[in-house]
């Protein structure tokens, strides 16, 4: 299968935010990425993309500090 699972990283470890993410796209709102899974469920992450693990089938991602 070709799906990736989503992390972010807190306090330097590695926190699973979703699994087999079929579809990243920009969300509704600026900071937003919208989560697409293979069986059609999403989640709206707020932060950006920081790397992609093609060949682990990882993404990592980065919340955006609140103030």
């Amino acid at each position: 299968m070709c799906q990736s699972s989503v992390f972010v990283i807190k306090d330097g470890e590695e926190e699973l935010v979703m699994k087999d993410v079929s579809t990243i796209k920009p969300g509704a709102n600026a900071g937003e990425l919208l989560l697409e899974g293979i069986l059609g469920e999403q989640k709206v992450f707020q932060g950006r993309l920081k790397e992609l693990q093609l060949m682990d089938h990882k993404i990592l991602v980065e919340a955006f500090k609140t103030l």
